[in-house]
């Protein structure tokens, strides 16, 4: 069938090879993968199929999913929550739920909606979300009086995903996670949570880490030296030549560009548009009307999020679909 362009298309081979690549180092309970990263409960389902039972969400809307699927096990918000209507939400959430908190308002609002069970969320470096990690100790007798079970700490070294010398990034992932551990041994519970896909294989202090790029890929990531293949590829088509350059039919509106440019192996990218984007090809390269091409995304995450499906293929034979059903908040 053809597939309607612009539109995520996953190559299924590197998407195998990559399940199994981290599950070489991570198996089952050490990898906690983040939902975030690919938004489907059909790709959650193979990392599930492949061990990983507990998962990582960032949105109250990708809990409920997840739980809605019959992937609840275990399902880890790495993020802090005050609304009162999504901490309800939450709370009727037929699932074991753990959400992160960094203060005493998310605490007690926690508490007061019902939930059970939380993680101390430490500051290790990255000046985001996090509580200082000298007071992760008051917090988590703060958490426990309200009557919540503390299971552990979280801390994301995010500020260290794309240090590219591998002695470098393993000697600041063990400064952060000093930090961690500190805190850890302070608040107590069996879970120490931290990492992502720049840190998968050189952050071994942490009990279970949350990647999740690592399962499609992006051009970012392809900087470091991990073993996971490009999966992830966003199809279109040229729908225009000019002097030199031609016009594919995929710009801001169907990439996140946050992290820059897309990657065009067959030549380079000039500049994106709203629906266009404007692209060199390489001298060698043969281009003609309507002849589909593959971009790599910068990054994925909100690339996908951009995307109702994404669909798996073999070469340039469709083999399955996969919804991107854990989309918004």
């Amino acid at each position: 069938m053809a597939i309607p362009v612009p539109a995520l298309v996953v190559d299924v081979h590197a998407l195998d090879h990559n399940i199994r690549a981290i599950g070489e180092t991570l198996p089952g309970p050490r990898l906690r993968p983040h939902v975030k990263a690919f938004k489907s409960t059909a790709l959650a389902r193979r990392l599930a199929d492949a061990g990983h039972r507990a998962f990582t969400c960032a949105t109250v809307r990708e809990v409920e999913g997840m739980a809605a699927a019959g992937l609840g096990d275990d399902l880890l918000l790495a993020n802090e929550v005050l609304d009162r209507t999504q901490l309800q939400r939450l709370a009727n959430v037929d699932a074991l739920v753990t959400i992160a908190v960094d203060s005493d308002e998310a605490v007690d609002r926690a508490a007061a909606a019902g939930l059970s069970n939380v993680l101390i969320d430490v500051n290790v470096g990255l000046p985001r979300c996090g509580i200082a990690p000298g007071d992760a100790g008051r917090l988590a007798d703060r958490a426990r009086s309200a009557g919540l079970e503390v299971r552990g700490v979280m801390g994301y070294e995010g500020h260290l995903m794309m240090v590219e010398e591998r002695s470098k990034r393993i000697h600041l992932v063990e400064k952060a996670m000093t930090l961690l551990l500190d805190a850890a041994a302070q608040v107590g519970g069996d879970i120490i949570s931290a990492g992502g896909t720049g840190t998968y294989d050189t952050n071994t202090w942490a009990s279970e880490i949350q990647a999740g790029t690592f399962l499609l890929g992006d051009s970012q990531y392809q900087r470091l030296d991990l073993p996971f293949r490009q999966a992830i590829f966003l199809e279109c088509s040229i729908l225009s030549k000019g002097d030199g350059y031609v016009v594919a039919n995929a710009g801001l509106k169907a990439l996140g560009m946050d992290h820059g440019d897309p990657l065009w192996p067959e030549g380079q990218v000039l500049f994106c548009s709203d629906e266009h984007i404007t692209l060199v090809p390489s001298p060698e390269q043969a281009t003609e009307l309507d002849q589909r091409i593959r971009l790599v995304p910068a990054h994925l995450d909100p690339t996908v999020a951009r995307h109702e499906t994404m669909w798996v293929v073999d070469g340039t034979e469709v083999v399955d679909e996969f919804p991107v059903d854990l989309r918004h908040w």
